[in-house]
């Protein structure tokens, strides 16, 4: 197993829409951990880490989101994983 982690930073139609606790739902399914929040901008910024094969299946949804959400663009960078996180959580 190969661990992953991700910053992402999702942009278009994305808050009000469910799209954090969807998120929440679709990485705990996965057993991806991290974190999802709301930015002022207007985006959702998140950090995933876990197994690379699940965390590939988690972008690929967040490139879609939840049936309310037009996902414009997804921003990835990669980072070193940590192994921090005990679960996936939604920040405030």
């Amino acid at each position: 197993m190969t661990e992953k982690r991700l910053h992402l930073l999702i942009q278009g139609r994305v808050q009000g829409v469910y799209y954090r606790q969807s998120m929440k739902e679709m990485a705990d399914l996965r057993h991806v951990k991290g974190w999802v929040r709301n930015l002022p901008s207007g985006e959702v910024e998140a950090v995933i880490e876990g197994d690379g094969v699940m965390v590939d299946d988690l972008v690929g949804w967040c490139r879609r989101g939840p049936d309310r959400a037009a996902v414009d663009r997804v921003r990835i960078d990669w980072e070193e994983p940590k192994g921090d996180f005990k679960s996936f959580v939604v920040k405030g």
